[in-house]
């Protein structure tokens, strides 16, 4: 492995797990010898990284020389804290782990006083229980909403009826107990919501609609705000 992807991977292990961190465990965690960990922790600390600890006590880091610092304010840092909590008890891990990495990489930015108030914050989330289950497509579901790549899906609707269908995958949408594939079918030559605890098989077809997914899902959106107006306009005037 490159020193470069190394350091990397040591930086992030820092920023991720809870101080005061152990040589042996980071150096499981990132794949080297302890020798090679100690001269990592130096590498980084003549690179400007403030790491805090030596051998036997363990190491926290400080100050993060790969990212710049940020300035947010009290009402900032509890917004950030809230909705990386509420990905976190969403019940896509893919998501959650992302949003418990965000959040140590934003704490890393921070002077010590704002970190403490991001990692301890007044806002907090409960849920005894994971918001929904993640269907077990949705990753490859969201890479090809990403790469702007077709999608073959079996799906079976609410009365049972399974259909394979052609689709150009725009979003994932997460309601409050399921999340929501926004997607134009090529079969119906529509937009079309798939639930996506319904799929039941997603492969890649290999075609590309790339750059035709911001506008579709611009046109879907404008669509279904038209709708909730249109429903909203008939609920005043009956």
């Amino acid at each position: 492995m490159a020193k470069s992807d190394r350091l990397f991977r040591l930086l992030q292990a820092m920023r991720v797990m809870q101080a005061p961190i152990t040589a042996a465990r980071l150096a499981e965690e990132t794949g080297v010898s302890l020798r090679s960990l100690y001269r990592d922790i130096e590498s980084l600390r003549m690179a400007g990284a403030q790491i805090d600890g030596e051998r036997g006590y363990g190491y926290r880091l400080i100050e993060d020389v790969a990212l710049p610092p940020q300035m947010l304010d009290a009402p900032e840092l509890e917004a950030l804290a809230l909705g990386l909590a509420e990905v976190q008890a969403m019940g896509d891990p893919t998501l959650a782990r992302a949003a418990a990495s965000a959040l140590a990489k934003i704490g890393a930015t921070l002077p010590a006083g704002p970190e403490q108030q991001l990692l301890h914050a007044v806002s907090q989330v409960y849920r005894p229980a994971p918001r929904m289950t993640a269907s077990e497509h949705v990753d490859l579901i969201r890479r090809a909403c990403i790469a702007e790549r077709s999608l073959r899906i079996l799906y079976r609707d609410a009365e049972g009826t399974q259909t394979q269908r052609d689709i150009l995958p725009l979003a994932v949408m997460y309601a409050e107990r399921s999340m929501t594939l926004l997607a134009w079918c090529s079969s119906r030559t529509d937009f079309r919501m798939f639930r996506c605890d319904r799929i039941e098989s997603a492969t890649e077809n290999g075609d590309s609609f790339r750059p035709r997914r911001v506008a579709l899902l611009r046109d879907y959106l404008d669509r279904l705000r038209g709708h909730s107006l249109a429903s909203s306009t008939c609920e005043r005037t009956s």
